[in-house]
């Protein structure tokens, strides 16, 4: 698929995907025309990128877990840093509290519908 494509699909901006294939979280092939063809697959790997990033996660630290994202897994240590490390801890952290957070609301919610739902049957 084209860059276009790709966007309309992600709902992520062409200059977004550009972007994210210069930091090297997403790869295209070349067409002989020189426009960009993406996989199949990239559409789910922008959705990752995009969801880390929006968890707060820096593209340099993403690059590095990406692969532990993929099946068949792979995953570098000898890229583990002490500040990476340490960066994922605090993320994994800080997602975990947000996932309780959000899991909390979806319930309040969820009684809150139903108890409406109850007084108008």
């Amino acid at each position: 698929m084209r860059i276009g494509e790709l966007s309309e699909r992600t709902g992520t901006p062409r200059r977004l995907l550009r972007y994210y294939e210069e930091q090297g979280l997403i790869i295209a092939r070349r067409a002989a025309n020189g426009y960009r063809e993406y996989e199949g697959s990239t559409v789910d790997r922008v959705l990752q990128v995009r969801g880390l990033l929006d968890a707060g996660l820096p593209t340099r630290i993403i690059k590095q877990i990406l692969p532990c994202l993929d099946k068949p897994r792979t995953i570098y240590f000898e890229d583990a840093t002490p500040e990476m490390l340490a960066t994922l801890e605090h993320e994994l952290e800080r997602m975990t509290h947000r996932i309780h957070c959000l899991a909390r609301n979806r319930d309040a919610i969820a009684e809150y519908l139903d108890a409406v739902r109850s007084t108008r049957a």
